[in-house]
């Protein structure tokens, strides 16, 4: 393999799921290990408490774990990238920033980076959920909210915003800025959400309804959904929907040109997707 690489998801805050990546990576040594967001134990906690748990987790397992790891491996050490979820709270994004500034990973939400020929582009937000944290929250195409979720400029943020220009943002503008033109016939997207309709957006909605009205039981982003269609990245990552591999029996999907893939899992094992940046067609999860 010339550009083994790691894809997590979902870890949740999981100290168990933390140490299997760990002892994983130093053994198995990827030069790539991508992370989709909801990493942290759960932001509305953190935003409601004042225990300091997240910012102890992100110090004493994150930060010191992957440190562990770089002065371990050396030069063996992977390029990673990560970025947060709709679980994490914004307030810790600066926890995160920091962590770049000492090498460990690159914080990549609303960025593009380069690895030798591959641009890697990070986006966080998911579309409208029922849930009450709004940090990574964005109207998907239009001011559309799926019924039984709340607008992202109702819930809660545990950062100050503008709630009237929550209004006017969108998932597909951000694309469209993120993007611009450019070739994306080499690029990689670490995404949480996961496009919609496919089979990594299925929720365990069946038979649900929400006011009487039936409820969508793909749960993705539609701006997603057409930004792969359009533009054809090599790779998407995404994470999310914890149930849907377990419901489809599917991890992956081609969409067009390009793999797709969803890391996040209903159990309590790590759930790791390998795979070669040259070699997609190679790629394998395993619980572990």
């Amino acid at each position: 393999m010339k550009n083994p690489a790691f894809f997590v998801s979902d870890l949740h805050g999981s100290i168990s799921r933390y140490e299997k990546l760990f002892q994983l990576i130093e053994k198995e040594q990827p030069k790539l290990v991508f992370m989709a967001g909801d990493l942290l134990p759960s932001g509305m906690f953190a935003f409601t408490s004042s225990s300091g748990t997240v910012a102890d987790f992100i110090e004493d397992v994150l930060k010191k774990g992957f440190s562990n790891l770089k002065k371990k491996m050396g030069d063996s050490y992977p390029e990673v990238f990560l970025i947060l979820g709709n679980d994490d709270g914004k307030m810790d994004e600066k926890s995160f920033i920091k962590g770049e500034e000492l090498g460990i990973w690159k914080y990549i939400h609303g960025k593009k980076v380069e690895f030798d020929e591959y641009s890697i582009y990070g986006y966080a937000y998911v579309p409208p959920t029922p849930f009450m944290l709004k940090d990574w929250e964005r109207y998907d195409v239009s001011r559309y909210v799926d019924p039984g979720c709340t607008p992202p400029e109702e819930g809660a943020h545990s950062v100050e915003v503008d709630r009237k220009q929550m209004q006017f943002k969108t998932i597909q503008k951000d694309l469209d800025k993120l993007t611009d033109d450019a070739d994306l016939s080499k690029s990689i997207f670490l995404f949480h959400s996961p496009p919609y309709q496919t089979h990594l957006d299925r929720a365990a909605l069946d038979g649900r309804t929400f006011e009487h009205v039936p409820l969508d039981v793909h749960v993705g982003s539609i701006a997603i959904k057409r930004f792969i269609e359009e533009r054809q990245p090599m790779l998407t990552m995404h994470g999310h929907i914890h149930e849907s591999t377990s419901i489809t029996g599917h991890w992956q999907q081609k969409i067009g040109n390009t793999i797709a893939m969803n890391a996040a899992h209903n159990g309590k094992e790590l759930s790791l997707i390998r795979f070669d940046l040259d070699d997609l067609g190679s790629a394998w999860r395993e619980l572990v």
